[in-house]
């Protein structure tokens, strides 16, 4: 029997077949707005399957309507992204909060409840404290300290446990590394839905993905990922991205068709070429990242290191670890000692590391929580958060990590 073939080596290849596309050996840019379609018939049978109006049937494919609904750039990305977390589909969106903020929308309506886990994104923060709220979308949140029976008595004070339409968590959490587990959050989903409500649970996995962890297996039903970071990889680009089973995955690609908020093909084409080095990159940067993980937790102007390569080995934390991951991952947050005015100060004082709010990508990036990404959430939460004014973040990039352990250790040196 011929062994089935790696993600990694079926990024080159899968979902693409050159010869209908003049023998190229990488996907031609399909910068179309149109197909057209054989016959009538066809075109029917086409709009039947993207309106939702019926299943598709057996062997028959989703034909190209118009780039708002499918494009052959988006379908080669999204069958490549199904790789890595075995997915029945995905749908690739304009950016991260796309989404983020589509699946909210698609498995949340007013009167409902969301449970989500805290500290999580900025953008995510505000998009259900905010726009949620205003739509009478009701929440509570939950944090890595709360077990399960703390979570579900939370539900239960707000009076709603019977309306949880969704329960969203990211996990490692930005900024802060803290960890949820995945199973757990699945047994409270399942123990909360009834016969009129199934709850979801869906993991925001950009620090970890895809890679390094598959929330899919832990019984995540939607797992969504911000692909401007470690997916794009480069810098270069914003999209995001959603993927689930067969069913879940029609709901959201029908709001996706009507909002019009899916990735354009040239985008999609730089995402199809970034997988291609997806797992090397990735590699790297844990690489680097346990380097200097190893500097800072030394270093006397650091009060403390979060990074889970170094997490206790008897803390509950460890043991969410070990059952989810297969990597550390590249992304640390410490304390600077002297609170906002030194860590500014250390800030401004580095080189080779880049003073920018995104991660996952080639280039090593640093920014301050409290006051960038995190700056529209109320001073007592993000300290309940642990987000303080001391914490800084740092996204390892794929440079000699000798080169980055001196970058920061000069800069230490210069506000001594």
């Amino acid at each position: 029997m011929k062994k089935p073939l790696h993600p990694e080596s079926l990024m080159m290849t899968h979902g693409y077949q050159p010869e209908l596309s003049e023998g190229a050996v990488k996907p031609p840019i399909f910068q179309t707005s149109t197909f057209v379609f054989k016959t009538a018939e066809e075109g029917k049978a086409f709009f039947e399957v993207a309106y939702g109006l019926r299943e598709k049937g057996q062997d028959e494919q989703l034909g190209l309507i118009y780039s708002r609904i499918n494009n052959p750039n988006l379908e080669i990305l999204e069958n490549r992204l199904c790789l890595w977390d075995k997915a029945d589909d995905c749908a690739v969106f304009e950016s991260g909060m796309s989404a983020i903020s589509t699946v909210l929308m698609e498995f949340l309506k007013p009167g409902e409840l969301l449970v989500y886990s805290s500290p999580t994104y900025g953008g995510t923060d505000h998009f259900i404290n905010d726009f949620l709220k205003r739509i009478g979308v009701s929440s509570v949140s939950i944090n890595a300290q709360d077990s399960k029976e703390a979570i579900l008595a939370k539900v239960k004070a707000t009076g709603k446990a019977d309306k949880v339409g969704l329960i969203f968590i990211e996990t490692p959490s930005n900024p802060t590394n803290a960890l949820i587990d995945i199973a757990m959050c699945k047994t409270i989903a399942d123990e909360l839905s009834h016969e009129e409500q199934q709850v979801k649970l869906a993991v925001d996995n950009t620090y970890m993905g895809p890679v390094w962890c598959h929330p899919l297996a832990h019984g995540a039903d939607l797992v969504m990922y911000s692909a401007t970071k470690y997916i794009g990889g480069h810098s270069d680009l914003i999209a995001g991205a959603v993927l689930g089973n067969t069913q879940d995955m029609i709901r959201v690609k029908t709001l996706r068709t009507f909002l019009g908020n899916m990735a354009s093909p040239h985008t999609c084409w730089l995402l199809t070429r970034s997988l291609e080095t997806l797992k090397v990159r990735m590699e790297q940067q844990a690489k680097g990242a346990q380097d200097v993980a190893n500097f800072l937790m030394t270093h006397n102007q650091v009060d403390k290191v979060v990074y889970l390569g170094n997490l206790d080995e008897k803390s509950a934390a460890y043991k969410i670890y070990k059952k989810q991951y297969s990597s550390p991952g590249a992304m640390i947050s410490f304390e600077v000692k002297g609170g906002e005015k030194a860590a500014f100060k250390f800030l401004n004082q580095l080189h080779l590391i880049k003073l920018a709010v995104s991660l996952g990508s080639t280039e090593s990036l640093i920014q301050h929580p409290a006051s960038m990404t995190h700056a529209g959430i109320a001073p007592e939460e993000k300290i309940k958060m642990g987000i303080t004014e001391s914490l800084v973040r740092v996204s390892i990039g794929v440079e000699n990590s000798e080169d980055l352990i001196n970058d920061i250790a000069q800069a230490f040196d210069a506000i001594k």
